[in-house]
């Protein structure tokens, strides 16, 4: 049960023994979820968020947000053009962690809302530029997580694993992802300070006086660390019409080396989302789960059969000099704001062909409201392996189903 606005002005209270409440009100999008939220107005006329997990899981999770926050010290806060809460203070209510932070207003969009051209998929694009163009001796020196290119590639591969000992995965998708795990080229770039799976929701906006969007705050925050920056990216495989433009602007704007497999990776860890249900599913013994995932599974099986390798999207130089040149008008979209306690929409996948061009081969994926939770699972079954082989370019169909079905048998050690 969500517990009430007093309770909530309480924990604030608690955590702020010098200030007064004056006011509270839920901040909420509808339904339960992992925190219970609340804006509180203090007697000096500041609101403030107050933010209560619902369970241990979320409780872990916001105390690595509080930790990942305290990390942004001055100087970086300084150096990003947008804000990041504050955290003004802490408490514990009913065992859990409890922490109030300063509000940041203005809107957000979902990522399916994201329009093509300048506004909000350009925006968007340059404040996750801003962030992985961070020093990584920031996240070094708080302690927080640093992943190399190799343990990026050995976490896909657990996770891969683990989804493939359920017996649920089909064989098209464990051939596909086998074949970009094991190809060596799509896992050779450089890491950067990432947030660990950022999506459009994660950013609030306002208008410009020129009726321009504009990244104004950053709200997500607990999956601070170092890894593959692709990961901060997949969204846009549920973003078809803004892909391009965000791909390209963000290639424009970061002073990181070149990527040209960055899509490729974007797009992997989107379908990877899949995987991911089902693990989760089975971990947690829900056969209503399973079952959504293994639906979800073979939808997808059957939309990415006759695309190419996900090793061959690549994104140019051309394509990002081209990012500036597009010119299509790009409205904000209000979907409410800076709130946690809320059921997210289940995966789906999105086949949608007035969405589709022959420019943009790859279908869309619906990832709009995932659980952040999800995106940050952490693979605690499994077992690392060797590399998969990878088949040379002009290699047959046939020659790469053998490779897929020998690179099974290794996994379930019937080679």
């Amino acid at each position: 049960m969500a517990r009430s606005a007093l309770t909530l002005a309480a924990s604030v209270t608690a955590a702020l023994p010098q200030a007064a409440v004056t006011g509270v009100r839920p901040l909420t999008e509808g339904g339960g979820g992992r925190f219970d939220s609340a804006v509180a107005t203090l007697d000096d006329g500041r609101r403030v968020v107050v933010r209560v997990p619902t369970s241990d899981e979320a409780d872990d999770e916001l105390r690595g947000e509080a930790r990942a926050l305290k990390a942004l010290t001055a100087g970086v806060r300084g150096v990003l053009p947008f804000g990041a809460p504050d955290v003004l203070g802490e408490t514990v209510v009913d065992g859990r962690h409890a922490v109030v932070q300063t509000l940041l207003p203005g809107y957000r969009v979902d990522a399916k809302h994201v329009p093509p051209g300048p506004g909000v998929a350009t925006a968007i694009a340059d404040a996750i530029a801003r962030v992985h163009d961070l020093p990584v001796a920031v996240i070094r020196d708080a302690g927080l997580p640093v992943r190399s290119a190799a343990q990026a590639r050995d976490d896909a591969e657990r996770l891969l694993d683990r989804a493939e000992a359920t017996g649920e995965l089909p064989f098209g998708l464990l051939r596909r992802w086998s074949t970009a795990l094991g190809a060596d080229g799509l896992w050779r770039f450089e890491t950067t300070v990432t947030l660990g799976g950022a999506d459009p929701a994660s950013f609030v906006l306002e208008d410009t006086a020129a009726g321009v969007p504009a990244v104004t705050g950053l709200l997500t925050w607990g999956g601070l660390g170092v890894g593959d920056p692709a990961v901060d990216l997949h969204w846009t495989a549920s973003s078809p019409m803004a892909r391009d433009d965000v791909i390209a602007t963000y290639a424009e704007r970061s002073h990181r080396a070149p990527d040209a497999l960055l899509t490729a990776r974007t797009r992997l860890y989107a379908e990877l989302e899949f995987a991911k249900w089902l693990v989760h599913g089975t971990a947690v013994g829900s056969a209503s789960i399973i079952a959504d995932a293994r639906e979800l599974l073979v939808s997808l099986d059957a939309a990415v059969r006759d695309e190419p390798p996900l090793a061959t999207q690549t994104i140019s130089v051309q394509d990002a000099i081209t990012a500036g040149g597009r010119v299509t008008p790009a409205p904000g979209v209000d979907t409410s704001m800076q709130t946690d306690a809320y059921s997210p929409d289940e995966l789906a996948l999105l086949v949608d062909d007035e969405h589709t061009s022959a420019a943009q081969p790859t279908v869309p994926i619906d990832l709009s409201g995932w659980n952040a939770t999800m995106t940050r699972l952490r693979d605690t079954q499994g077992h690392a392996r060797g590399p998969v082989d990878t088949p040379p370019d002009d290699e047959t169909d046939a020659d790469v189903d053998t490779a897929a079905q020998n690179a099974l048998r290794r996994w379930t050690g019937t080679a």
